[in-house]
Protein backbone atom coordinates (compact mmCIF):
# COMPACT_ATOMS: atom_id res chain seq x y z
CA UNK A 1 0.00 0.00 0.00
CA UNK A 2 1.35 3.40 -0.95
CA UNK A 3 1.81 6.43 1.30
CA UNK A 4 -1.11 8.62 2.33
CA UNK A 5 -0.59 12.08 0.82
CA UNK A 6 -2.98 13.96 3.08
CA UNK A 7 -4.40 17.47 2.77
CA UNK A 8 -1.50 18.98 4.71
CA UNK A 9 1.00 17.40 2.32
CA UNK A 10 -0.96 18.58 -0.71
CA UNK A 11 -1.05 22.12 0.68
CA UNK A 12 2.70 22.01 1.28
CA UNK A 13 3.26 20.69 -2.23
CA UNK A 14 1.24 23.54 -3.71
CA UNK A 15 3.28 26.01 -1.65
CA UNK A 16 6.47 24.41 -2.99
CA UNK A 17 5.26 24.91 -6.56
CA UNK A 18 4.24 28.51 -5.89
CA UNK A 19 7.53 29.38 -4.18
CA UNK A 20 9.70 27.66 -6.77
CA UNK A 21 11.49 30.51 -8.46
CA UNK A 22 14.26 30.96 -10.99
CA UNK A 23 16.94 32.44 -8.73
CA UNK A 24 19.64 34.78 -10.06
CA UNK A 25 20.84 36.30 -6.77
CA UNK A 26 22.85 33.92 -4.61
CA UNK A 27 24.72 34.13 -1.34
CA UNK A 28 28.28 32.85 -1.42
CA UNK A 29 27.66 30.29 1.35
CA UNK A 30 28.85 26.85 0.21
CA UNK A 31 26.48 23.94 -0.26
CA UNK A 32 27.57 20.76 1.50
CA UNK A 33 28.74 18.03 -0.92
CA UNK A 34 26.40 15.55 0.77
CA UNK A 35 23.45 17.85 0.04
CA UNK A 36 24.41 17.99 -3.65
CA UNK A 37 24.67 14.20 -3.76
CA UNK A 38 21.26 13.89 -2.10
CA UNK A 39 19.66 16.30 -4.58
CA UNK A 40 21.13 14.49 -7.57
CA UNK A 41 19.88 11.22 -6.11
CA UNK A 42 16.37 12.66 -5.96
CA UNK A 43 16.64 14.01 -9.51
CA UNK A 44 17.61 10.51 -10.61
CA UNK A 45 14.16 9.32 -9.46
CA UNK A 46 12.53 11.30 -12.27
CA UNK A 47 10.52 9.39 -14.89
CA UNK A 48 12.24 8.59 -18.17
CA UNK A 49 11.16 7.06 -21.45
CA UNK A 50 11.74 3.30 -21.36
CA UNK A 51 13.42 3.68 -17.95
CA UNK A 52 16.45 4.94 -19.87
CA UNK A 53 17.67 7.62 -17.39
CA UNK A 54 19.37 9.53 -20.24
CA UNK A 55 20.36 12.58 -18.15
CA UNK A 56 24.04 13.25 -17.48
CA UNK A 57 24.95 15.71 -14.72
CA UNK A 58 28.28 17.52 -14.98
CA UNK A 59 29.43 19.34 -11.84
CA UNK A 60 31.39 22.32 -13.15
CA UNK A 61 33.96 23.06 -10.44
CA UNK A 62 36.97 24.36 -12.38
CA UNK A 63 37.34 28.17 -12.05
CA UNK A 64 38.68 28.29 -15.62
CA UNK A 65 35.69 26.43 -17.05
CA UNK A 66 33.30 28.61 -15.06
CA UNK A 67 35.00 31.74 -16.39
CA UNK A 68 34.58 30.46 -19.93
CA UNK A 69 30.89 29.77 -19.28
CA UNK A 70 30.54 33.33 -17.93
CA UNK A 71 32.19 34.74 -21.05
CA UNK A 72 29.86 32.63 -23.22
CA UNK A 73 26.87 34.06 -21.35
CA UNK A 74 28.08 37.65 -21.70
CA UNK A 75 28.51 37.26 -25.47
CA UNK A 76 25.10 35.61 -25.89
CA UNK A 77 23.46 38.18 -23.66
CA UNK A 78 24.95 41.03 -25.66
CA UNK A 79 23.65 39.49 -28.87
CA UNK A 80 20.21 39.04 -27.32
CA UNK A 81 20.15 42.70 -26.29
CA UNK A 82 20.71 43.69 -29.93
CA UNK A 83 17.37 42.04 -30.74
CA UNK A 84 15.48 44.67 -28.74
CA UNK A 85 15.12 48.40 -29.16
CA UNK A 86 13.81 51.42 -27.32
CA UNK A 87 12.28 50.98 -23.89
CA UNK A 88 12.34 47.19 -24.15
CA UNK A 89 16.11 47.24 -24.77
CA UNK A 90 16.62 49.61 -21.85
CA UNK A 91 14.65 47.31 -19.59
CA UNK A 92 16.46 44.21 -20.85
CA UNK A 93 19.84 45.78 -20.12
CA UNK A 94 18.83 46.21 -16.46
CA UNK A 95 17.66 42.64 -15.91
CA UNK A 96 19.81 40.25 -13.93
CA UNK A 97 19.55 37.10 -16.00
CA UNK A 98 22.08 34.75 -14.42
CA UNK A 99 23.74 34.04 -11.09
CA UNK A 100 26.89 32.56 -12.58
CA UNK A 101 29.33 34.74 -10.65
CA UNK A 102 27.88 34.05 -7.21
CA UNK A 103 26.27 30.60 -7.22
CA UNK A 104 28.53 28.12 -5.40
CA UNK A 105 27.31 25.14 -7.46
CA UNK A 106 27.21 24.92 -11.25
CA UNK A 107 25.64 21.90 -12.95
CA UNK A 108 25.48 21.31 -16.69
CA UNK A 109 22.87 18.81 -17.81
CA UNK A 110 23.25 16.79 -20.98
CA UNK A 111 21.22 14.00 -22.58
CA UNK A 112 22.77 10.76 -23.81
CA UNK A 113 21.25 10.55 -27.31
CA UNK A 114 20.82 6.79 -27.65
CA UNK A 115 21.69 5.02 -24.40
CA UNK A 116 21.76 1.24 -24.23
CA UNK A 117 19.64 1.51 -21.10
CA UNK A 118 15.98 1.26 -21.98
CA UNK A 119 16.76 -0.77 -25.10
CA UNK A 120 14.95 1.71 -27.30
CA UNK A 121 11.57 1.23 -25.64
CA UNK A 122 9.15 4.11 -26.23
CA UNK A 123 11.49 6.27 -28.27
CA UNK A 124 11.51 4.76 -31.74
CA UNK A 125 8.92 7.17 -33.09
CA UNK A 126 9.78 10.08 -30.77
CA UNK A 127 13.50 10.00 -29.89
CA UNK A 128 13.15 13.52 -28.48
CA UNK A 129 11.47 11.96 -25.44
CA UNK A 130 15.00 11.25 -24.19
CA UNK A 131 15.63 14.99 -23.89
CA UNK A 132 12.16 15.50 -22.43
CA UNK A 133 13.11 12.96 -19.77
CA UNK A 134 16.23 14.98 -18.94
CA UNK A 135 14.06 18.08 -18.52
CA UNK A 136 11.85 16.10 -16.13
CA UNK A 137 14.94 15.29 -14.06
CA UNK A 138 15.83 18.99 -13.99
CA UNK A 139 12.38 19.92 -12.71
CA UNK A 140 12.61 17.21 -10.05
CA UNK A 141 15.98 18.61 -8.99
CA UNK A 142 14.51 22.12 -8.92
CA UNK A 143 11.70 21.17 -6.56
CA UNK A 144 14.00 19.09 -4.37
CA UNK A 145 16.40 22.02 -4.03
CA UNK A 146 13.62 24.46 -3.15
CA UNK A 147 12.20 22.05 -0.57
CA UNK A 148 15.60 22.14 1.15
CA UNK A 149 15.86 25.92 1.17
CA UNK A 150 18.19 26.16 -1.81
CA UNK A 151 17.80 28.50 -4.75
CA UNK A 152 18.02 27.25 -8.32
CA UNK A 153 18.59 29.14 -11.55
CA UNK A 154 18.41 27.91 -15.16
CA UNK A 155 20.76 29.84 -17.47
CA UNK A 156 19.37 29.65 -21.00
CA UNK A 157 21.28 32.58 -22.51
CA UNK A 158 24.23 30.53 -23.75
CA UNK A 159 25.62 29.44 -27.08
CA UNK A 160 25.48 25.63 -26.72
CA UNK A 161 27.83 24.95 -29.65
CA UNK A 162 31.16 25.00 -27.73
CA UNK A 163 29.90 23.60 -24.44
CA UNK A 164 30.63 19.91 -25.04
CA UNK A 165 34.29 20.64 -25.78
CA UNK A 166 34.47 23.27 -23.06
CA UNK A 167 33.24 20.77 -20.46
CA UNK A 168 35.11 17.79 -21.94
CA UNK A 169 32.08 15.58 -22.52
CA UNK A 170 31.28 13.38 -25.55
CA UNK A 171 30.47 15.38 -28.66
CA UNK A 172 27.18 13.54 -29.23
CA UNK A 173 25.70 14.42 -25.86
CA UNK A 174 22.84 16.92 -26.28
CA UNK A 175 23.18 20.00 -24.09
CA UNK A 176 19.97 20.61 -22.13
CA UNK A 177 20.63 23.14 -19.37
CA UNK A 178 23.18 25.02 -17.31
CA UNK A 179 22.06 25.32 -13.70
CA UNK A 180 23.13 27.48 -10.77
CA UNK A 181 22.49 26.23 -7.24
CA UNK A 182 22.96 27.86 -3.84
CA UNK A 183 21.27 29.81 -1.09
CA UNK A 184 19.17 32.68 -2.40
CA UNK A 185 19.81 36.25 -1.26
CA UNK A 186 16.07 36.87 -1.00
CA UNK A 187 12.80 34.95 -1.20
CA UNK A 188 9.95 35.87 -3.54
CA UNK A 189 6.70 34.16 -4.44
CA UNK A 190 6.35 36.00 -7.75
CA UNK A 191 8.74 35.73 -10.73
CA UNK A 192 11.53 38.30 -10.88
CA UNK A 193 10.65 39.13 -14.48
CA UNK A 194 7.14 40.00 -13.36
CA UNK A 195 8.45 42.27 -10.61
CA UNK A 196 10.80 43.93 -13.12
CA UNK A 197 7.91 44.67 -15.49
CA UNK A 198 9.07 42.37 -18.29
CA UNK A 199 6.09 40.01 -18.50
CA UNK A 200 3.27 39.16 -16.07
CA UNK A 201 1.84 35.70 -15.74
CA UNK A 202 -1.41 35.16 -17.62
CA UNK A 203 -4.57 33.18 -16.95
CA UNK A 204 -4.53 29.40 -17.35
CA UNK A 205 -7.62 29.64 -19.56
CA UNK A 206 -5.41 30.98 -22.37
CA UNK A 207 -3.50 27.70 -22.44
CA UNK A 208 -6.25 25.08 -22.11
CA UNK A 209 -8.10 23.86 -25.20
CA UNK A 210 -10.90 21.35 -25.69
CA UNK A 211 -11.46 19.35 -28.83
Amino acid sequence: MGPDFDNAFRADFEALLRWRRDVRRFRSDPVEPQDIETLLGLADLAPSVGNSQPWRFVLVESPDRRARIQANFERANGEALEGYSGERAALYSKLKLAGLRDAPVHIAVFCQPDPDQGRGLGRRTMPETLCYSAVGAIHTLWLAARARGLGFGWVSILDPTPLNAMLDVPADWAFIAYLCLGYAEEEHKDPELERAGWQPRTALSRRVFRR
